[in-house]
């Protein structure tokens, strides 16, 4: 809810940098020539010592006022830095009801161009739709080829997830191939350190051109861990040649371009017998929604008794945004001043 809008800073401490302002008038009044001695007058009349000296009053006003500007934009940055804030919300805490492990495949086919730009970059833009989208699931991230890493463990922190998406390509994987059994255990794995409380949801994103798939046992045990295991297939029937290391297509023992085409009837059936749905991705939103709706109909989402978070509304930017806006005369002077000069 709305609370009051008295002010905050989330950097206090940076307000003691106010004081350095008085240090530099200090240092200015010290460092200020002393031309009316005794000294001084016996050598020029009063009136004369400033032009003698060659101290101008009008330099004097200028030194003043060059100080009053920085003091100006001093305390603009500190107050920026101390981070101002006012409104805020406390928002309840939950505790998700879902886990979800997202399978993804890197196998070199995965760069074939049937779906533009590419499977691989469309795989990438499905899984920034579902992290953008969830509102109910930790998620994990597994990245396979021959061998299953894990790219990131189940978390709630959507920006960690976001992060480790643009780093992800075919090049990463020494071994070619794709064993999808592999990847389904590292995932079993992940899961099985979870509340028992909470649904347990896999989703494989994939052309579905495996060299192993997994068999009948491998599945069973998903249904027996309560497991289901949800498909986006990725590519088209038609297909594509397979790009090399270098780009040209890759090709068989007969000289032939080695073509890739999306399997839909294999990944739909590895999504009817995992117990989950299959969808197959294109440029809308409603692949990975779908996949979400479902996942949500199984999750038991709790209410954290007693703890909220209190999101503030930050407005360090204000300060920062009247800094920039004194400095760019003061650009724009010095560059002509350059231009000038030249």
């Amino acid at each position: 809810m709305p609370s009051d809008i008295s002010l905050h800073f989330s950097q206090p401490l940076w307000l003691l940098a106010l004081v350095m302002p008085l240090g530099v008038w200090l240092w200015l009044r010290l460092t200020v020539p002393r031309h009316d001695t005794a000294r001084y007058r016996a050598y020029a009349d009063a009136h004369l010592l400033p032009q003698l000296l060659g101290l101008q009053s009008e330099q004097g006003r200028g030194r003043y006022r060059r100080f009053v500007l920085w003091t100006l934009l001093w305390t603009l940055l500190v107050l920026a830095l101390a981070g101002p804030r006012w409104d805020y919300r406390d928002i309840q805490l939950f505790r998700p009801g879902s886990d979800l492990v997202v399978l993804l495949d890197l196998s070199r086919s995965m760069d074939v161009a049937d779906v533009s730009p590419s499977r691989l970059a469309r795989a990438r833009q499905e899984i920034e739709d579902l992290i953008g989208q969830n509102r109910q699931a930790r998620i994990g991230l597994i990245a396979f080829a021959t061998l299953p890493h894990v790219v990131a463990p189940l978390t709630e922190d959507a920006h960690a997830l976001r992060q480790q998406l643009p780093a992800l390509s075919t090049d990463l994987v020494q071994l070619q191939g794709s064993r999808l059994p592999e990847a389904l255990l590292r995932a079993q794995q992940m899961l099985a350190g979870q509340p028992d409380d909470s649904s347990r949801h896999l989703l494989l994103i994939s052309d579905g051109d495996f060299g192993l798939s997994p068999g009948e046992q491998a599945l069973k045990e998903l249904r027996l861990n309560n497991i289901r295991l949800h498909v986006l297939g990725i590519g088209s029937p038609e297909g594509g040649p397979v790009p090399g290391p270098n780009g040209v297509p890759l090709r068989d023992g007969q000289g032939e371009a080695v073509i890739s085409r999306l399997d839909e009837a294999a990944l739909q059936q590895l999504a009817e017998q995992g117990g989950g749905i299959y969808r197959r991705a294109d440029y809308r939103a409603s692949d990975t929604a779908d996949i979400l709706q479902r996942i949500g109909q199984d999750a038991r989402a709790e209410v954290v008794a007693q703890q909220k978070t209190r999101v503030w509304n930050e407005r360090f930017y204000l300060p920062l945004f009247l800094l920039m806006l004194l400095l760019l005369p003061r650009f724009r002077r010095h560059h002509r001043q350059q231009e000038a000069r030249r």
